[in-house]
């Protein structure tokens, strides 16, 4: 993984760690539920924000240079791997 981007994932998930830690102590406490689910809606944003790096660091470190790659096995390899993405980003509710 590119340091940058290594740096930035660090980061997202140390945020998403703390905003967990939160969570919990929140629900132990029995805090108002709009709280709670106003925290859990900013760890999905924050989850989201990950994701979006890492996706990123993939198709800039690898998915550009496997399609580009002339290499019929490379190329299908990157296509399915983002249509597999597509497919997780696009599962609602099962």
């Amino acid at each position: 993984m590119n340091a940058d981007y290594k740096k930035r994932t660090k980061h997202r998930a140390a945020i998403i760690r703390g905003q967990i830690e939160g969570l919990q102590r929140m629900i132990e406490s029995d805090d108002y539920c709009m709280d709670i689910l106003a925290q859990s809606l900013a760890i999905q944003r924050s989850v989201a924000s990950l994701n979006k790096v890492v996706i990123q660091n993939y198709i800039t470190a690898h998915a550009a240079g496997m399609l580009a790659s002339g290499d019929e096995w490379q190329q299908q390899k990157a296509t399915l791997e983002l249509l597999n993405l597509y497919e997780l980003n696009n599962v609602r509710g099962k």
